[in-house]
């Protein structure tokens, strides 16, 4: 009677246990939700300001320095209605301050097209804002033409960018911004990278690795000027300091400007380039890009390049700079 009375205490004893870690697990539960619950109301009140009756406001950006705004250097050859699109877009950025056509064709620009480009920066622009125009011309066609010097400049800050290509003007100011926080470096859009060429096939010790290569590591070295800022002394370091065998090969190749660029600022700094996000718009079909072998020779400036500083100044990074303030996922 007494072993009865034992084994019903304890099968008693075990139901009471059992019942208190189920309670207890479901209550871990209830816990778990309510945690989730207020974190989705956190990031919900984080991202949407105006379910806290705030309104859909901008937060201005920092006024980091006394620059004015960015002188845009656009290059061109032969393509007019690209270029009309382009600078009717650009012209109504809020902090284009100058626009600087580099003009390499035989023949001077036509009175029509001068009068249509500024009359579009003219009606952009809006009666309280003044922007430069002027056609920087050339007496001979050569793609080093792109990073003359600019004399007497409105501007520390250079946007380059190609006829055949836009950018939002949001992207732009973003990217300028980036800019404003390390003026030293090159900020932009295009990224590519160089790589080790462990076979040292053909003598060459770097390839030149366009986009998928960038894509798949997540590595850059290099932001190309068809749509970058950098600083307006560079032009300056560019036309009268980069060794003049340098520049030959160059006109002679016409190809790699934009390289010879990025080796040139990453020389001076010792730094890399910054990626900024940013959506790209291709409102053009061809492009030195397109010839065939184009990646071959670029490999082959590389090389030449890194021959002619004496040392590899490309400097690899994963950073890339990203407008939280319109984004979810970063």
């Amino acid at each position: 009677m007494v072993a009865r009375t034992t084994l019903i205490s304890r099968r008693t004893a075990q139901k009471f246990r059992q019942a208190a870690i189920s309670a207890a697990g479901s209550v871990r539960i209830k816990l778990l939700l309510f945690c989730c619950f207020v974190f989705t109301l956190t990031l919900l009140a984080s991202r949407t300001p105006s379910f806290l009756g705030w309104g859909q406001q901008s937060v201005p950006l920092l006024d980091r320095t006394s620059r004015k705004g960015y002188t845009l250097l656009i290059n061109t050859w032969k393509r007019y209605d690209l270029l009309k699109q382009s600078i009717s877009h650009y012209s109504s950025c809020p902090r284009l301050d100058s626009i600087h056509i580099v003009w390499s064709e035989p023949d001077p620009p036509s009175d029509p097209l001068v009068k249509y480009l500024n009359q579009a920066v003219k009606s952009k622009a809006g009666n309280d804002r003044y922007i430069e125009l002027a056609f920087d011309i050339n007496k001979e066609d050569s793609l080093n033409n792109r990073f003359k010097e600019i004399k007497n400049p409105r501007t520390d800050a250079v946007f380059s960018i190609d006829d055949d290509i836009i950018f939002s003007c949001k992207s732009v100011e973003f990217a300028f911004s980036v800019w404003e926080s390390a003026p030293d470096t090159m900020v932009g859009f295009v990224p590519r990278i160089h790589l080790i060429n462990p076979s040292k096939e053909n003598g060459y010790s770097y390839i030149y690795g366009g986009w998928w290569p960038v894509w798949w590591t997540g590595t850059y070295s290099m932001i190309l000027s068809k749509a970058s800022f950098f600083h307006m002394k560079y032009l300056r370091l560019y036309t009268n300091e980069m060794p003049t065998s340098l520049l030959e090969y160059v006109k002679r190749n016409r190809n790699c400007e934009d390289i010879a660029m990025s080796f040139l600022v990453a020389n001076a700094t010792g730094a890399p380039p910054i990626w900024a996000k940013g959506k790209i718009y291709e409102i053009g079909s061809t492009g030195i890009s397109s010839l065939g072998g184009h990646s071959n020779k670029r490999t082959e400036c590389v090389n030449r390049f890194v021959a002619e500083f004496g040392r590899m100044p490309l400097v690899p990074t994963t950073v890339k700079a990203v407008d939280s303030r319109g984004t979810w996922f970063w």
